[in-house]
C-alpha cells in the first residue's frame, strides 16, 4: 500500500526482564510504566490505559488553554478526569471537564467543542492503521 506518511512524533519502549516494567520515552524524555500487581506488575508506574487516558487528558487541557488565551478569558484552572469503560463492541472514554474561571454558558459549550477538536481526541476518534516490522 502506498501511503503518504509525514512524521509527527517518535517514541521507544524497553523493557528488560522486571516483571512488565517498562521505560518509553521519545527524544530525551522517559517515563515508567507498568501493571498493576493484579496482572503480575510491579505496580510502580502507571499502565498503557491509564498513560493513554492521561494522553488524551493533557491533550485536550492544553488544546483549552491555548484557545482561552487566544480569547484572553480568565481561568485560573482547567481540570480534566477521564475513565475508560469496555462496551459491547469497542470502548468508551468518558471525558469530564471543569473549569475555575468567570465562563458564561456560551463560553463552556464553546469550550465543549474545542475539547473535541484536540489532536488526540482526532486521532483516537479516527481513523488509525498500525504497521510493524520486526528487525533483526
Amino acid at each position: 500500500m502506498d501511503l503518504h506518511k509525514k512524521s509527527v512524533a517518535r517514541a521507544y519502549a524497553h523493557i528488560g526482564r522486571t516483571q512488565y516494567q517498562t521505560i518509553a520515552g521519545s527524544g530525551k524524555h522517559a517515563i515508567v510504566v507498568d501493571e498493576p500487581e493484579s496482572v503480575h506488575g510491579t505496580d510502580t508506574a502507571m499502565g498503557p490505559f491509564p498513560l493513554l487516558l492521561s494522553s488524551l487528558g493533557s491533550c485536550t487541557i492544553i488544546t483549552l488553554r491555548m484557545y482561552i488565551e487566544r480569547k484572553m478569558w480568565i481561568v485560573d484552572e482547567i481540570k480534566v478526569e477521564l475513565e475508560l469503560f469496555s462496551i459491547d463492541g469497542g470502548h468508551l472514554i468518558e471525558r469530564k471537564l471543569s473549569f475555575k474561571g468567570d465562563l458564561t454558558p456560551e463560553q463552556l459549550k464553546r469550550l465543549e467543542e474545542i475539547a473535541d477538536a484536540c489532536p488526540v481526541h482526532k486521532m483516537l476518534t479516527g481513523s488509525i492503521m498500525i504497521e510493524t516490522e520486526i528487525l533483526a
